[in-house]
């Protein structure tokens, strides 16, 4: 047998070290969504998910040509979820921002819209720090809205949901009297709802880049280069050959994917 000399063996140990620890060849690949989060994702009558997030989901699983597993999980565990390892991407409407690159890394975006606030018919609030300090608003825990209030509106109050639906129902019964979340989310979710009657967005769009970043992207594993860049070629291929367009029209009467 021929022995490989010292320069080759040196040069194979720096190949084997260098090569990336995603090279695995992806067949199948698991998604985690959070299905509580109409019309990007939500349960239907039967159980099911759908919603955009979803429908992109399997649109870049196909582009791709692997197998798509969908694995529902709270938005309050959705990180932590995927660095154990229980799916290895999140498309759930997760804003990219700096702090989350920190721990995980991101596709390009995939959509992008601004956040409002949503107050009873007839309230006339000014949209600042001082103009809303003696509301109580709500917000989902966790996310880059939370992130917005606590850095733009340090005295207002405010009251930490695990789920949007929860701040909808809290909204709906007087128990708060403002909403910080996503137009889009809020629009379909709650104020196009029979919940929703009776309550209006106030006019101002509220889109921080240093906090709301660039628009929502998917997650992987910092780990997993070669998974984001396949996502990103997906993206690009399902933009396109109008499957995105094709899909985004059965939610939006906009362009969702944003400047």
């Amino acid at each position: 047998m021929r022995k490989l000399s010292i320069a080759a063996l040196v040069a194979l140990c720096l190949a084997l070290v260098m090569t990336p620890a995603g090279a695995k060849e992806w067949t199948k690949v698991r998604i985690g969504v959070e299905g509580a989060y109409p019309p990007f994702s939500f349960k239907n009558p039967d159980g099911s998910l759908g919603g955009f997030d979803v429908d992109i989901a399997i649109a870049l699983c196909e582009a791709m040509e692997v197998e798509c597993e969908l694995v529902e999980q709270d938005w309050d565990g959705i990180i932590p979820a995927l660095q154990a390892k229980k799916y290895d991407a999140i498309i759930a409407s997760m804003s990219i921002t700096p702090e989350r690159m920190k721990v995980v890394d991101f596709t390009n975006k995939y959509y992008h819209t601004p956040a409002k606030f949503v107050v009873k018919e007839g309230v006339a609030v000014e949209e600042t720090n001082e103009g809303m300090k003696d509301l109580v608003v709500g917000v989902q825990r966790g996310t880059t809205h939370e992130d917005y209030m606590n850095k733009k509106f340090p005295d207002v109050e405010l009251k930490l949901y695990g789920t949007q639906d929860e701040v909808y129902l809290d909204m709906g019964s007087g128990r708060i009297d403002a909403i910080m979340a996503d137009s889009v989310a809020m629009d379909d979710g709650f104020i196009k709802t029979d919940q929703g009657a009776g309550f209006v967005f106030l006019p101002g769009n509220h889109n921080d880049p240093a906090i709301y970043g660039e628009g929502a992207g998917i997650a992987v594993r910092k780990s997993d280069g070669d998974l984001k860049e396949k996502f990103n070629m997906a993206i690009d291929k399902i933009r396109a050959d109008g499957t995105y367009q094709d899909i985004a029209a059965k939610y939006f009467d906009f362009d969702v994917y944003g400047d």
